[in-house]
């Protein structure tokens, strides 16, 4: 895992990219892929709709 910090931080640095640039898209890359498992999850039929919807909020109370 370190290796790949020390990967983005060089890619960051050639970039030009401002860490707080990085850390938006970051924070949006991430949040659009909780919220994309959240709406799989939704689609689940394996358990009933309320333990599936509290999946789903639990899921989605993890975006920043």
């Amino acid at each position: 895992m370190k290796e790949d910090d020390d990967d983005i931080q060089e890619y960051v640095a050639a970039s030009g990219w401002r860490k707080r640039q990085v850390n938006e898209v970051y924070e949006k890359i991430r949040n659009d892929s909780i919220e994309e498992v959240a709406q799989e999850i939704e689609k689940m039929k394996v358990f009933g709709n309320d333990t599936i919807g509290s999946f789903a909020v639990y899921i989605r109370g993890m975006k920043r």
